[in-house]
């Protein structure tokens, strides 16, 4: 029998489920779950800024500026106090939670939050494979980061931001077949990342310092304070953010999962963090890179002297789990749904998704 359309419109209202999404597929499982790939319907969603200072700057000139093409000039006092150091954040609710704390998620160095929203081919990235899965996510811009902003510098950010060329992530990531490789586009044999949309990638990339490590940490440190209890999930140069984080927050940080961390936390103070179980994924091609080889090694032994304080870590190596092509970025490899499902049954087995 053909409905109304205000009788289409009250079944909107009385199964908002039916009106959600575009059709894509089963939007619950039988016992009432979400379906991996049905729809994302959220509870609630918002935004934040946490953590920073106040600083306050004298003896710099006054000088005027004109802001638009024939408007009038305003005069720019560079002194006062300012609030800067603070991180951005957004947060996702699911609907239907499954996970047992929140996952926050830390991205790399050059890079933001948009790492783990969508791949440089278009697919979901690792951000919706997490809400498919009934986990709150959190997703940061760390200081000096995207819609963290800038502060002064060298007034407040010491020294001169770094900026990375077209073909430094083909070649440092674990992409190309190292040196030379962009000019040549010779890509790793077998490799997983979506070389046509590379540029992709570069356009996501943004400068960094290397002067501000101890700012994002308290940032981190304040995120948690804000959200946690939760899980960390931090790639490439948030791994020490991570570790640092849990050192001065223990009681708070349920695991942390590490994506080819290059930095640790500080192996004095491992006992302080025993209880916080880890999980160290690795890519492809290490053995065959110039820088590689050094930056694992310096995290096999880290973890080692973790278990040594009675720390449970685990290490995912994908290509012997049978896992193979990855590079250094595997949230934006082809088969990133692939590696956050190992990560995924990671956080089962630990008791946190239910």
């Amino acid at each position: 029998m053909p409905y109304s359309r205000n009788a289409l419109l009250a079944l909107a209202i009385l199964f908002p489920l039916a009106a959600c999404g575009g059709g894509g597929g089963t939007t619950v499982a039988a016992d009432g779950t979400p379906a991996p790939k049905g729809d994302i319907v959220l509870s609630n969603m918002g935004a934040y800024h946490v953590g920073g200072r106040a600083v306050t700057i004298v003896g710099k000139p006054v000088r005027d500026v004109q802001f638009n093409p024939g408007g009038p000039v305003a005069r720019i006092d560079p002194n006062g106090t300012f609030l800067v150091e603070h991180m951005y954040a957004q947060w996702f609710e699911p609907r239907w939670k499954r996970g047992l704390v929140p996952l926050v998620l830390m991205h790399g160095g050059g890079m933001t939050g948009a790492q783990y929203e969508t791949t440089p081919d278009g697919r979901d990235g690792w951000l919706n494979f997490f809400l498919r899965r009934g986990w709150t996510v959190h997703n940061a811009d760390a200081v000096e980061r995207g819609r963290a902003g800038w502060s002064q510098y060298p007034d407040i950010f010491r020294g001169e931001p770094v900026f990375l060329a077209q073909p430094e992530a083909f070649e440092r990531f674990r992409i190309g077949d190292g040196p030379g490789s962009f000019a040549k586009r010779e890509v790793l044999a077998g490799s997983q990342f979506p070389v046509d949309a590379y540029d992709q990638l570069v356009r996501q990339i943004v400068p960094r310092w290397t002067s501000t490590d101890d700012a994002i940490t308290e940032a981190y440190v304040a995120l948690v304070d804000r959200n946690c209890p939760c899980v960390l999930i931090a790639h490439s140069q948030a791994g020490q953010f991570a570790f640092r984080a849990a050192e001065a927050r223990p009681d708070k940080v349920r695991a942390i999962v590490a994506i080819e961390p290059t930095g640790f936390g500080d192996p004095t103070r491992a006992a302080e963090i025993k209880g916080v179980p880890v999980l160290a994924v690795y890519g492809d091609y290490i053995e065959q890179d110039a820088r590689w080889p050094a930056i694992k090694g310096n995290g096999l032994r880290y973890f080692e002297v973790l278990r040594a304080a009675g720390a449970q870590v685990d290490v995912l190596d994908l290509p012997r789990g049978g896992i193979a092509g990855n590079s250094h970025l595997p949230m934006m490899d082809r088969n990133s749904d692939q590696v956050a499902e190992r990560i995924q049954e990671w956080l089962t087995r630990r008791g946190l998704w239910r």
